[in-house]
């Protein structure tokens, strides 16, 4: 079985927040790395496939090559909301310039990318938070419903509590801190800014909140400090799903992770394993079994 040498490896991994790129050779240099806007297919497939052909490109230029080549290169595009199947289907019929493309979760990415081909799970702490594990070739999914029903204890989950707490001070239902303070201040310290601006905001606008939170509490803010505790709650819960599965072996992995893994369970830490590699490494190995099958079909 001979793959064909002029392959060219695209690993995508979409969020709420950001997409990253990552092109290689079939020998696995990498070509370019690129990183762009939102691809979580809960904003629309076309949003979602805008922020991928834009990354794409971005790693073809660094390679020295043009869009023609897209023809040659086979990918996995890891994408959050891929899970369900709406817009699973949605992305999978949509017509791409790629010689072939693999859609998964972004979750499912991240696991294979942080355990190789050992069971495990992962815990995404990003925009949004999802419970994923592989398990004896199963794999089993806990939250990541998407806000406002679930994704408890994400960056997004951050940023919504935070101006909740802020609308309690400025009802007077609450004490002041320096967290609510400045994000009050944010919106002019009027109420009803603050709930025009969660009328039309995504999921990576209220993230975009979260740095706050982080950076107040590590000046010892009372209620920041509280909203993490919270935070860690959540992921507990997930890891003891997790667990409970069957799971041994849970890997952190996301922008707001760092933050929340020392305040988490001695259980839940007691599991805990670093990650061997990220979303866009789990996301190459399955662009790389895709491109394995295109030759066993030839």
């Amino acid at each position: 079985m001979r793959v064909d040498a002029t392959i060219l490896l695209l690993g995508i991994d979409g969020g709420g927040t950001s997409c990253r790129a990552r092109l290689c050779a079939l020998s696995g240099q990498v070509l370019g790395e690129a990183v762009t806007g939102p691809a979580n297919l809960r904003l629309g497939v076309e949003q979602s496939f805008a922020a991928v052909l834009d990354a794409a490109m971005q790693t073809l230029e660094q390679a020295s090559l043009s869009r023609a080549h897209l023809a040659r290169v086979v990918a996995c595009l890891a994408l959050a909301g891929a899970s369900e199947p709406s817009y699973l289907a949605a992305a999978q019929n949509y017509r791409h310039p790629f010689r072939k493309a693999i859609v998964v979760t972004d979750a499912h990415a991240a696991c294979l990318g942080a355990h190789g081909n050992k069971d495990g799970g992962v815990i995404v702490i990003g925009t949004g938070t999802v419970g994923w594990a592989v398990i004896r070739g199963l794999t089993y999914r806990v939250g990541g419903w998407g806000l406002p029903v679930s994704d408890e204890g994400s960056g997004a989950w951050l940023g919504c509590e935070a101006l909740r707490h802020v609308l309690w001070a400025l009802d007077g239902r609450r004490k002041w801190s320096g967290l609510l303070r400045t994000l009050a201040a944010e919106f002019g310290n009027d109420p009803h800014a603050i709930v025009r601006w969660t009328d039309t905001a995504s999921p990576g606008d209220f993230a975009s909140l979260a740095p706050y939170v982080f950076d107040h509490a590590a000046r010892g803010d009372p209620v920041a400090e509280e909203l993490l505790t919270l935070a860690a709650g959540h992921i507990d819960s997930l890891a003891t799903r997790l667990v409970e599965i069957g799971c041994r072996r849970l890997a952190l992995v996301g922008g707001c992770a760092p933050f929340l893994a020392p305040l988490l369970s001695e259980t839940t830490r007691s599991h805990r394993v670093e990650p061997l590699g990220d979303a866009l490494e789990g996301a190459l190995q399955i662009a790389r079994s895709a491109a394995q099958s295109l030759a066993r079909v030839a």
